[in-house]
C-alpha cells in the first residue's frame, strides 16, 4: 500500500487561497489515479477532485469546480490541490487517496474505490 502524507492546511479567511500537498512513498504513485476527498464535522466524506495517472484528465465536484485545481508531479511523487476563493463551507479535513485499479468513471466519487489514504489536513475558512 502506498503511504500518503498531506500538508498545507490551515486557517484562512473567506476569499483566500491555500495549496494542499500530498507526498506519496513507494514506486506506485505514477501507476495510480489520485483524488482528494474532504469531511466536515458531522458529515460524510465527500469527493472533491480526481486526476488520472498522467495528469491529463481531471474531474471535480460541482461545489469546487472553477475554484479548485488538482495536479500532480510524478517525478516528485506529489499530488496537489490549489484552492482559490475559499468559502466557509469548504471547512473540512482534506484527504488524499490512491486508486491503483483505475476504477470506471462512475466509481470515481466513491470512497471505497480508493485503497490508500492519508491522515488528512485541516482546512478552516472563516467568514
Amino acid at each position: 500500500q502506498m503511504q500518503l502524507v498531506e500538508s498545507g492546511g490551515g486557517l484562512v479567511q473567506a476569499g483566500g487561497s491555500l495549496k494542499l500537498s500530498c507526498a506519496a512513498s513507494g514506486r506506485t504513485f505514477g501507476d495510480s489515479a489520485m483524488a482528494w476527498f474532504r469531511q466536515a464535522p458531522g458529515k460524510e466524506r465527500e469527493f472533491v477532485a480526481r486526476i488520472n495517472r498522467s495528469g491529463g484528465v481531471t474531474s471535480y465536484a460541482d461545489s469546487v469546480k472553477g475554484r479548485f485545481t488538482i495536479s500532480r508531479d510524478n517525478n516528485m511523487n506529489t499530488l496537489y490541490l490549489q484552492m482559490l476563493n475559499l468559502k466557509p463551507e469548504d471547512t473540512a479535513v482534506y484527504y488524499c487517496a490512491a486508486d491503483r485499479h483505475l476504477a470506471y468513471r462512475g466509481y470515481w466519487n466513491l470512497s471505497r474505490t480508493y485503497e490508500s489514504w492519508g491522515q488528512g489536513t485541516q482546512v478552516t475558512v472563516s467568514s
